[in-house]
């Protein structure tokens, strides 16, 4: 348990970011952190670099609700302070703590507190003695640094733990990854670590994660993107919602258009998406420009959109419903959207209460 959420078991994949701001900053922090929650994130990662840093954790603490993850390195006493203020998860590695005993007081500081840890291994940040060994880094490097820190944490019975093992190179990533995850029984947090801007990385880590999750590996996402934090959020539950592991919003089914289109589909998608990020309801909507394949979309669809001469078709629950024109057709498109949400809400309560009826 990070805070409220569940990492592992049978328990939904987990998206979370980690903000970008300067910690010691608190407003901006704040203001970070609450977006990428209102984004949907289900866990938010600070990095607390100093004391000064914790001392600024600690107030932001009291001012957000979603579960908070503190990343450390280096010096114990932060993690012993943030653990004091209230913090839902460390993210260390016991390797660079320092001397045995520290590592142990951070252990025990976490035993006393429930407070799960991250074993976060990066291919970038390899120990020396590592890399002694291995002239680069590698899968196997990235494996034998993992299991080196989990040794430490079993020698004092700690076991609520996850691991990560990231790495930009995708291939590198996903063969650390399938071999950990056939020694160790702890949840895997999943990552292409400084997988780069927006459109490149949301390439590069749908094609490295999406393998994994296809397999049943991972438990937890980031995203890693040169861009808002926010956008990483965003890119986590596409990806999620593609491989259909997890629904957090509006799933749209667009046409690229062509020269049969009877409305401007990219435009329409560009504004529907800007206006409803807010929507959290899992849904369909397919937006398709002429009648080739738009009844056939429309028909799968909670709600659909076929371009027609001389108008278009809208579509409610997989039947046609009424006719629009092109003319501010996307104000009325977002209004029955919204609409067939709230109806979506209130049928999905009225199923779940139903049930809970039958089991009473």
């Amino acid at each position: 348990m990070v805070g409220n959420v569940a990492v592992g078991g049978d328990a939904p994949i987990s998206v979370q970011s980690m903000t970008n701001t300067e910690t010691c900053d608190v407003a901006a922090t704040v203001a970070q952190v609450q977006a990428i929650a209102d984004a949907g994130a289900d866990i938010v990662r600070i990095s607390v670099p100093s004391m000064e840093a914790a001392d600024a954790f600690r107030d932001i603490r009291t001012q957000v609700t979603v579960p908070l993850v503190a990343d450390i390195h280096f010096d114990h006493k932060i993690a012993l302070k943030v653990a004091e203020y209230g913090v839902d998860c460390l993210r260390i590695n016991p390797g660079n703590i320092g001397r045995e005993e520290k590592v142990k007081e951070v252990i025990a500081a976490c035993k006393d507190r429930g407070i799960p840890i991250r074993i976060g291994v990066n291919a970038g940040s390899l120990g020396k003695e590592l890399m002694r060994k291995y002239p680069e880094p590698t899968a196997e490097a990235l494996v034998e640094s993992a299991l080196r820190n989990v040794d430490i944490l079993n020698r004092y019975d700690f076991e609520d733990f996850k691991v990560s093992v990231k790495a930009s190179e995708i291939f590198m990533a996903q063969a650390a990854y399938r071999s950990l995850s056939t020694q160790i029984e702890q949840p895997l947090h999943l990552g292409i670590t400084e997988a780069g801007g927006l459109r490149g990385g949301t390439v590069k880590s749908a094609v490295g994660l999406g393998a994994l999750l296809l397999d049943g590996i991972g438990d937890t996402i980031r995203i890693s993107l040169a861009a808002d934090p926010v956008e990483e959020v965003k890119v986590g539950f596409e990806i999620l919602k593609s491989l259909k592991l997890r629904a957090n919003g509006i799933n749209f089914i667009a046409c690229p258009s062509c020269s049969r289109q009877n409305f401007d589909v990219i435009g329409t998608m560009n504004e529907l998406e800007r206006r409803l990020e807010d929507i959290r309801t899992p849904m369909d909507v397919a937006v398709i420009g002429c009648i080739v394949n738009g009844p056939g979309e429309a028909r799968e669809a909670d709600v659909g959109l076929t371009g027609a001469t001389p108008s278009n078709l809208i579509y409610l629950a997989g039947e046609p419903d009424h006719k629009v024109s092109n003319q501010d057709f996307v104000d009325h498109l977002e209004s029955v959207i919204r609409e067939r949400a709230d109806q979506l809400v209130s049928e999905r309560a009225a199923a779940e209460e139903q049930i809970i009826l039958r089991s009473t």
